[in-house]
């Protein structure tokens, strides 16, 4: 890795790492909520009375109670691992593909194909 690519992935960890801490301190007394609770909010502002989801999540039914916020969270971050994870493997097999196209100069030069359009 270049020394002009090692600086900017470390200016990019920075600036995330801002980005997640700062509103932590900036706003010492906020709650923060999520979506769900901002949008059940709105839904009561709007129609003057309390807001009653269609229905209740599966997981719920089957244990007869609320999960808790842990197994939540768990289940969230499994979800985003296995997103990233099918993301990652699509990227890396464009980047290896293309790698490949050109050792095997199978790729065609920018030039040609943009000058087949005219």
């Amino acid at each position: 890795m270049s020394k002009k690519n090692k600086k900017m992935v470390f200016i990019l960890l920075l600036a995330a790492a801002l980005i997640a801490a700062v509103p932590l301190f900036a706003l010492r007394n906020a709650e923060f909520g999520g979506s769900d609770d901002a949008g059940s909010v709105m839904v009561e502002e709007i129609q003057g009375e309390e807001y009653e989801p269609w229905f209740t999540p599966v997981l719920e039914n089957i244990l007869g109670r609320e999960l808790p916020g842990e197994v939540e969270s768990l289940i969230f971050c499994v979800q985003t691992g296995i997103g990233v994870g099918v993301i990652a493997f699509f990227m890396g097999r464009f980047v290896e593909r293309k790698k490949w196209m050109k050792a095997t100069g199978m790729e065609e030069p920018e030039e040609n194909m943009r000058g087949n359009e005219a």
